[in-house]
């Protein structure tokens, strides 16, 4: 049995929209994992000087939205399928929803 038998969704290509979709989600989705981190580091700098710096509550919502969006981006980047295309706009949402609520 051929490898697209075995897995229809694997058979189509995605178009230009889709990849660059992809593309788009991929790139926030690490840029959300370079947010948490940078945050985390002046986080940890400014708890040691007693300066203000990121609240817990600010740093763990960071932390949170980059696993959901890395988690969705995963989904996305192996499904071809609707279910990768609502991954990948999940992806965007939660990106703007995080930045939205902590950065304006």
């Amino acid at each position: 049995m051929s490898r697209s038998a075995r897995h229809p969704a694997r058979a189509r290509r995605l178009g230009r929209a889709g990849r660059m979709l992809r593309g788009c989600s991929g790139a926030l989705a690490g840029g959300l994992v370079m947010l948490a981190v940078l945050l985390l580091a002046g986080w940890l700098l400014t708890t040691r000087t007693g300066s203000a710096g990121p609240g817990t509550g600010m740093l763990l919502g960071h932390w949170l939205a980059a696993v959901v969006a890395v988690a969705a981006q995963v989904v996305a980047d192996h499904r071809v399928d609707r279910t990768g295309t609502l991954a990948a706009l999940g992806v965007l949402g939660v990106g703007a929803a995080t930045l939205g609520t902590y950065w304006l």
